[in-house]
């Protein structure tokens, strides 16, 4: 057991794929069985841009701090200023998406280093914001003007802008937070990697210290696999309500306090044998394990020394991929 559940943590550690083991053992909640049983959930079928919807978006900051601007071209807000952002398309997975959308709406190839935030909306909306370098391209001059964008430009402050919409300014504090604060420890880059889901997933990674040994623990089934806890997404609820279904069917009505830290891997398909995902979300307990009771069927193992010092490194704020949930 020790080791299949230490191999899991290593590799979502680094941002990995897990093999399929784990997806075999995905848990449907009560509240999804009951719903389903008196018609008001059916199986959800996540199906880019018909089902569900992804967004890429590109915070893009140069040496001097200006951040890339794009001006719309589209008849409901033309001549305002966004960041360069759009659909992911069918069968596009999120790394050609977004190096894409930055070159139709500014004219400059982008490298994604890494991801700095993912947003969702219920369980069906989700955006994935990217930043990086700039290596190539020619910035977007308004006689190139398209159905894209109208131009781009750097921009130093956004406050004479007329903005598309005021939900970027957010990204964009998280992405001059990220790229400007060099002298504080920030989370690993972390892109998505590639594996194929037909649903849209959330994997848990449970920590908590036991009292008597002050040694980690995490949360694992207690089945032959010993996998990490998974468990659908429901479309019609946010991601928080499905995490605290989970936790509570795990741990009980009464399940103790505990906080969700942010991501530590993205798993997508981009359409092929399925548009789905899974993100996996760090989770931790304030309390001893031992005040901890279980009522599902998990178990608590204790890890190794050295997946302990480095699961515990992604504990402390800014060390995870923050997951916002938008209302």
């Amino acid at each position: 057991m020790s080791d299949l559940v230490e191999n899991q943590v290593q590799l979502l550690l680094t941002g990995q794929a897990l093999e399929n083991d784990d997806i075999c053992n995905v848990h449907t909640l009560a509240s999804d069985i009951i719903g389903a049983k008196s018609g008001q959930l059916t199986a959800h079928i996540p199906i880019c841009s018909k089902t569900v919807t992804y967004i890429v978006a590109a915070v893009v900051i140069n040496d001097q701090g200006e951040v890339l601007m794009m001006q719309e071209a589209k008849a409901s807000c033309t001549g305002k200023w966004y960041l360069p952002a759009g659909r992911v398309e069918k069968n596009e997975n999120l790394v050609s998406a977004v190096k894409r959308e930055v070159l139709e709406e500014t004219g400059l190839v982008i490298a994604p280093s890494t991801l700095i935030l993912v947003e969702c909306a219920n369980g069906t909306w989700f955006r994935f914001v990217f930043t990086g370098d700039i290596v190539g391209g020619s910035l977007k001059t308004p006689d190139q003007a398209n159905e894209e964008s109208l131009q781009a430009c750097w921009v130093r402050s956004i406050d004479d802008l007329p903005l598309r919409s005021n939900d970027i300014i957010y990204l964009l504090d998280r992405g001059k937070s990220y790229v400007s604060n060099k002298n504080i420890p920030q989370h690993p880059h972390l892109m998505p990697v590639f594996k194929s889901h037909a649903k849209l997933l959330l994997r848990i990674i449970v920590t908590s210290k036991k009292r008597a040994t002050n040694r980690l623990h995490v949360l694992a089934s207690d089945t032959e696999q010993y996998n990490l806890p998974i468990c659908e997404l429901n479309p019609n609820r946010s991601l928080l309500s499905t995490l605290h279904n989970f936790m509570t069917e795990i741990f009980g009505n009464d399940v103790a306090q505990h906080k969700p830290h942010g991501l530590l891997s993205v798993e997508f398909s981009g359409g092929q044998e399925g548009d789905g995902l899974c993100l996996t979300l760090l989770v931790s307990f304030k309390l001893p394990l031992e005040d901890v009771p279980i009522i599902g069927k998990y178990i608590w193992h204790e890890l190794s020394e050295n997946v302990a010092e480095s699961l515990a490194a992604r504990l402390p704020r800014n060390m995870t991929v923050p997951l916002k949930v938008v209302r």
